[in-house]
């Protein structure tokens, strides 16, 4: 059984489409997607359909619970109420349920392995767990909390969010993000070290292959894809996205729009990027 992971396509159509493409191509069987389908790009509707024609599995991300709720738009800064009212905007009232009622978490046995899958943590669905962090932290991942399916200890764990595509292995267990179809970056980036650019734009995913449903013992593979897509054909609308700048910045450079964001996370678990 082989089965592609994806998760954050923040309606970048384009890059949906080539990861699709690509995937049939392989000859996959299922499709999973650990959410964040809407959010930042101008096709969000167009995303949201072709996730529900293709994905056997969806999993509710941050961006889908966000945009997709009743906000008391009074209470929030001029520049993030405009970004709600845009967003929902592009998605119709049925969309809207559809996102909001997407499940947090799914669970499944892969040649002998528990294999769990959520868009963040296993607690919220928001917050950022990097490769850089210490492993106490990353074990965290594996247990189960209240909005797990079972009781049990992961295996496996995957996991989007933070759109960089990363492999662990600590205490037995395999910790993987599967990166970002539609708003791939890197987190650490000096100028005088980067390479191709193109090596972290690309649209990003996972394919495992096993033995579905088998709780023994056997073998299992991971693959890491990065697909390459039409980045100006997805940008070509830009002017109607009120974040059109931000936007063009994160798919041209491969780089998080605030990276005094980034850095702030790095300097808290003792990385100075200024030395890296």
């Amino acid at each position: 059984m082989k089965i592609a992971i994806i998760s954050d396509i923040h309606g970048n159509l384009e890059a949906l489409k080539a990861t699709l493409e690509d995937i049939k191509r392989k000859k996959v069987d299922k499709i999973y997607c650990l959410g964040d389908i809407i959010a930042k790009g101008i096709h969000p509707k167009e995303c949201i359909q072709l996730i529900r024609e293709h994905c056997g599995v969806v999993i509710q991300g941050n961006t889908d619970e966000y945009f997709s709720k009743e906000h008391f738009l009074e209470e929030k800064a001029e520049i993030e109420a405009k970004r709600i009212q845009w967003n929902q905007s592009l998605i119709s009232k049925e969309d809207r349920a559809y996102l909001l009622n997407l499940p947090f978490c799914h669970e499944f046995y892969l040649s002998g392995r528990l294999v769990r899958l959520f868009h963040a943590t296993p607690k919220v669905n928001n917050k950022a767990i990097i490769n850089q962090d210490m492993p106490y932290i990353k074990y965290e991942m594996f247990e189960p909390t209240e909005n797990t399916i079972s009781n049990q200890v992961a295996d496996v764990v995957i996991y989007g969010h933070i759109h960089h595509q990363y492999m662990d292995k600590i205490y037995n267990k395999t910790l993987i993000n599967v990166g970002s179809v539609g708003n791939s970056f890197d987190a650490i980036r000096n100028p005088k070290k980067d390479g191709n650019v193109l090596e972290t734009t690309c649209a990003n995913y996972v394919i495992i292959k096993g033995e579905e449903e088998s709780k023994t013992q056997g073998e299992i593979s991971f693959e890491f894809v990065r697909v390459p897509y039409e980045i100006e054909k997805e940008l070509e609308e830009e002017k109607i996205n009120i974040e059109a700048e931000n936007y063009r910045y994160e798919l041209q450079n491969g780089m998080y729009r605030n990276m005094d964001k980034i850095n702030e996370n790095f300097r808290k678990i003792g990385i100075d990027t200024n030395q890296i």
